[in-house]
C-alpha cells in the first residue's frame, strides 16, 4: 500500500508541476528540474503516508480479532 501512495502522489506532483510549467511559459530544464524534484518529495510523503496506513489498518483488525476472541471465549463455558 505504502507504495501505491507514493507512486500516486508522485506522480500528481510531477504532472501538475509540468502543467504550472506549460501554463507559466518556464524555460524545460526549469520546469524538468522543479518537476523531478516534486516527484521525490511527494514520493517520499507518500510512502510515509502509506505506511502509517498499512499500520493503522493492522492495528484495527488485530484489536477487533483480539476483541471477537476475548468474548468468545468468555462466553464458552469452562471445562
Amino acid at each position: 500500500m505504502a507504495h501505491v501512495y507514493a507512486g500516486i502522489l508522485g506522480s500528481l506532483a510531477f504532472l501538475a508541476v509540468l502543467m504550472r510549467g506549460l501554463v507559466k511559459g518556464g524555460s524545460p530544464d526549469s520546469v524538468l528540474i522543479g518537476a523531478w524534484c516534486c516527484l521525490l518529495a511527494f514520493s517520499a510523503i507518500g510512502y510515509v503516508i502509506g505506511r502509517i496506513a498499512v499500520r493503522v489498518v493492522a492495528d484495527s483488525v488485530e484489536g477487533t480479532i483480539s476483541l471477537e476472541l476475548a468474548a468468545k471465549q468468555a462466553a464458552e463455558p469452562k471445562a
